[in-house]
Formats: structure tokens, sequence, C-alpha cells
């Protein structure tokens, strides 16, 4: 994995959220059913149409997207200026993705933080606890990015 980030980011954005999305990925292929009616905790979701099921099979599908595109940034770079530009583009959708979710529960639902399912604690606070990695990281907070070592690079080139 890209050795530029400080310990905590890397174990974060190369590890943890990976995990997460894979496990985002895997859930509507296992039970599309479930996956659309845990979105939204106590609802009184109908029957799901195929129309719904297409919209889970391509969320996971996204999701597995996701960890893929971070895998294959974060492992294949040394260059801080890929890994910050990405980084950034997941900091703003991590804002979407919180306000999408919150607008949808509504002050009610979203304030009702003992009865969140575990999918409101992916979407919301997960995305948040990633976020506020991000921002820290994005700060400077973590310390600076570690620079590639010129010995690594000349073993890449003879392997």
């Amino acid at each position: 994995m890209t050795a530029i980030l400080p310990p905590i980011p890397r174990l974060v954005f190369t590890v943890l959220e990976p995990i997460s999305l894979l496990a985002g990925a895997v859930a509507p292929f296992v039970s599309p059913e479930w996956f659309i009616a845990e979105q939204i905790a106590f609802s009184t979701a109908g029957p799901v149409t195929a129309n719904a099921r297409m919209v889970a099979y391509q969320l996971g599908n996204i999701y597995l997207l996701l960890a893929m595109v971070g895998i294959a940034v974060l492992s294949s770079t040394t260059e801080a200026k890929v890994v910050r530009n990405y980084l950034v583009a997941l900091w703003l959708a991590d804002i979407s993705h919180v306000a999408i979710t919150s607008y949808i529960l509504g002050p009610e639902l979203l304030l009702d933080i003992a009865n969140w399912n575990p999918m409101t604690w992916g979407n919301i606070g997960a995305t948040v606890l990633l976020f506020a990695t991000r921002t820290a990281y994005l700060l400077g907070l973590f310390g600076p990015d570690r620079k590639p070592s010129p010995v690594s690079r000349s073993n890449k080139k003879l392997q």
C-alpha cells in the first residue's frame, strides 16, 4: 500500500474503508430485499420491485467499484498530489452522502440515534468517521506525508 500515508490514515483508507465497502457490496447481492428494507430503520417497505432490486444491485456494484478504485489508487502511487486529490473527492462525497441520507431520514429519525439500525450507522456513523479522518489528514493533523524511499523505487524497477 502507499507508503506516503501516515500510519492511522493508511490503516483507515487502505484496510478499514475497503472492508466496509466490500461489506456494502456483498449485502445487496445476498439479500436485496433486506438491503432495501434496512435503508430506513422502522420503515414499512412494501414488496420489492424489480426496479428497486436493480438499484440495490447497482449500488452494490458501485461499492465494489469504490473498493477497487481505492485499493488501486492507494497501492499504486507514491504521488502525494494523487492521494490528496483522491481523498478530497471522497471528502466531498462524504458530505453529500450524509446530507442525502439525513434529508431522507428527516429530523425525527436522524436525531433518534438510539434506534439507528446497522445500515444507518454505516450510512451516517461510518461516513462521518471517514470524513473526520480525511479532514484530519488533509489538514496535516497526522503529520506530513512520508517520502517514498529511493531504495524501494529502485528495488521495484529490478523486480
